[in-house]
């Protein structure tokens, strides 16, 4: 098969980009050809085809041009249909195959796609496709009423609590509806459970809806396996975006009440208001770590925390965290859950005032824990030669 695999960015940047960069090395070692189709940016990877790349928009650019650029992209995908067109012609692709794609790029891609003759498959990677700000968030608590009615993005300023953004995500969702994009797609692959039904209850036909749960990177898996673990220490970590939906600030709450050390990894919007917050020396701000590294200070930590307030879909970082042999304390929301009940050492929270208890129960019971069992455990139910066959099975 001849895969081109479509994702706003094509660099390590979050779980959309490392997804499909990991799916392409997989699809490449089966045998098939791949190539990419993103928003031509300075921190991409070096591509041959990258010469077909959208056009760079700015959503902070402050002259008129460059913001009438910018809308233009998210109503009407301005700036994609030629070069996109000259990619499909030259690479004849089998399937297209997206990822993230709203705002910076566009979903005129399914549309041309489609029009084509070629199957469009979809991996959902977060909620956008039922909620136009994205993540089932309204001030920072659960909010569904965009499922049935998308004009209530504008009643309450979902996105980024400003109306001239909500204006511009409900015109977004209103040109790319779910009638159009089911019509367009072949296939929408949910990573979980969770949000299969999410989108059952967006009135997306359940047909069309496939489940399979994310993969482990071969280079991460091999580095997993090939490495010497680093010696334990009584320690804990969060490895995620530093931002609201991802309730760090929760999670910090309660580690400033513990004795125990606290290793925080990854960047964002709240970086540095938390360094100021949290000054405690039990409490470490790495910042973003290289996969090597990461996979280093999961090994030498105890647990892991996932505090998420949002209905987190199927998180790398879990994934990666229990491939390690580290058990995860995670919030009972989105598709959480489903990554961790099969394995005993995990626990699940709700409120968060429990979560100074729940850590120092997490240290007591990981003492027995067989972290080689877990890991061994992990990585054949996360495999890429798993994720391949079921991946398989729906392409065909």
């Amino acid at each position: 098969m001849k895969v081109l695999i479509i994702n706003k960015f094509l660099y390590s940047r979050g779980g959309d980009c490392i997804y499909a960069l990991n799916l392409s090395r997989l699809l490449c070692n089966a045998g098939h050809e791949t190539c990419f189709y993103a928003m031509d940016y300075s921190h991409n990877i070096p591509c041959k085809e990258s010469k077909y790349f959208a056009e760079e928009i700015d959503f902070s650019a402050t002259n008129l041009f460059g913001k009438i650029k910018a809308v233009s992209r998210i109503i009407w995908g301005t700036g994609v249909t030629k070069s996109f067109e000259k990619l499909l012609d030259e690479f004849q692709p089998s399937i297209v195959y997206l990822n993230n794609i709203h705002s910076y790029l566009s979903p005129i891609v399914a549309k041309i796609a489609c029009k084509k003759g070629i199957k469009v498959i979809w991996t959902l990677h977060d909620y956008k496709l039922i909620c136009p700000s994205y993540n089932c968030l309204c001030n920072g608590k659960v909010c569904e009423v965009c499922l049935t009615n998308k004009k209530n993005v504008v009643l309450r300023k979902c996105m980024k609590n400003n109306l001239l953004a909500s204006v511009l995500a409900w015109g977004e969702a209103v040109n790319w509806n779910k009638d159009k994009l089911s019509a367009w797609t072949d296939t929408f692959i949910c990573p979980s459970h969770f949000m299969a039904n999410k989108m059952q209850q967006g009135g997306y036909p359940a047909d069309k809806l496939q489940v399979i749960s994310n993969f482990i990177g071969e280079e991460q898996a091999e580095y997993i396996k090939t490495t010497t673990c680093p010696a334990q220490e009584k320690a804990y970590a969060y490895i995620g975006r530093l931002s609201r939906e991802k309730g760090i600030d929760s999670l910090l709450k309660a580690a400033s009440q513990l004795p125990y050390r606290l290793y925080i990894a990854g960047t964002g919007p709240l970086e540095a208001e938390l360094k100021k917050k949290y000054t405690a020396n039990n409490i470490v701000f790495l910042g973003h770590l290289t996969m090597e590294d990461t996979i280093n200070l999961l090994r030498k930590v105890c647990f892991t925390v996932i505090p998420s307030v949002c209905y987190e879909n199927n998180p790398l970082s879990v994934i990666e965290s229990l491939c390690c042999g580290t058990p995860v304390l995670g919030r009972d929301i989105g598709g959480i859950p489903e990554l961790l009940e099969s394995d005993n050492c995990n626990l699940l929270f709700t409120q968060d005032e429990a979560l100074p208890a729940l850590i120092t129960k997490m240290f007591d019971t990981v003492v027995s824990n067989n972290r080689n069992e877990l890991s061994a455990t992990s990585l054949r139910r996360f495999s890429s030669e798993q994720y391949y066959r079921k991946w398989l099975k729906i392409v065909e």
